[in-house]
């Protein structure tokens, strides 16, 4: 069993189904990135998981305890940051660990040591000292992720945690998430698609409620890869240019430079069946090839895909 798993969770709003039957697993030590439209269900799901919110039907369990309403058991193992953490701006950084560690009821040496573990782990040991009223966006972020952490979770989850952050801000903070990765299992739902396949393992897409695709980014850019080679010869020349637009397979051939590099884009029939032909073609043609790569979409280009295609069917 993964350390989070959805079974069929459902949330209806009266006649509105903000949740349809959402069946997941994550497996422990991902950094899993949770994606969807407005309105695509993402917060429901976020709110039931940490124990805000209760399903109409369906279970989830994480770390193997059943998640239920405002359930104590269930927040020894979670640490969750809204989109929006709050915090009290007469305190100092350290102050708000240290109300955050006594609330968990940590024993005082035990809260003292960890504060200072998290402010640098966060990247905030310079400004522990000043109040939380004086930080700028991204050090309340990362300040809220560090309170996220103070109970020591095994899964952090995290609602838009670059939300509104300059680009700055943003890059402090997926930093930090990368750091994180070696102690806790990390499940955020963004809607910044770029800072997903900047850090993010495996991603899901959410669309009107219900899943739509569970997948290795990697996986997904093959998955919707475009029929579209990037050639590089040397040299290259006319007769180069014909061979290769004698191939039954290929559609169009393009010619393009990369600075002083010309290059070859050749678009086929069908990207898996027509990469050996082309190959063979060159091969058989005795031609010097230097770079032979698929153009490979980006994980936004995808999502418009697989989001696109659901408007299209509905």
């Amino acid at each position: 069993m993964g350390i989070i798993v959805c079974q069929g969770l459902s949330k209806k709003y009266g006649k509105i189904l903000a949740l349809d039957d959402l069946t997941l697993e994550i497996e422990k030590g991902t950094l899993f990135g949770f994606l969807g439209p407005n309105g695509a269900g993402k917060i429901t799901a976020l709110r039931i998981m940490v124990g805000l919110s209760q399903a109409t039907s369906g279970k989830a369990w994480i770390c193997g305890e059943e998640v239920k309403l405002n359930s104590s058991r269930l927040q020894k193992h979670i640490g969750y940051l809204p989109e929006e953490p709050s915090f009290y701006p007469w305190m100092t950084g350290k102050e708000f660990l240290k109300f955050t560690g006594e609330l968990f009821q940590i024993p005082l040496p035990e809260i003292k040591h960890r504060v200072d573990e998290l402010l640098e782990l966060v990247g905030l040991t310079d400004v522990g000292k000043r109040r939380i009223g004086s930080y700028s966006r991204g050090m309340k972020q990362r300040l809220g992720i560090a309170q996220a952490l103070m109970n020591q979770p095994e899964v952090l989850l995290l609602d838009e945690p670059c939300s509104a952050l300059d680009p700055v801000g943003r890059l402090e903070v997926l930093e930090t998430l990368l750091k994180l990765k070696e102690h806790t299992t990390i499940f955020m739902s963004s809607h910044i698609l770029s800072d997903i396949e900047r850090i993010c393992d495996e991603v899901a897409i959410l669309n009107k409620g219900r899943l739509i695709v569970k997948s290795h980014i990697e996986e997904l850019r093959q998955r919707y890869a475009r029929p579209i080679f990037e050639l590089e010869f040397d040299p290259i020349d006319g007769s180069i240019r014909n061979i290769i637009r004698k191939i039954p397979c290929v559609k169009q051939v393009f010619e393009l430079k990369r600075g002083d590099i010309p290059v070859l884009r050749v678009q086929v029939e069908n990207p898996v069946l027509d990469r050996r032909a082309l190959l063979e073609a060159i091969v058989a043609g005795n031609m010097h090839l230097r770079r032979f790569e698929m153009l490979l979409p980006n994980l936004e280009e995808v999502f418009v895909s697989i989001v696109g295609n659901q408007k299209e069917k509905s």
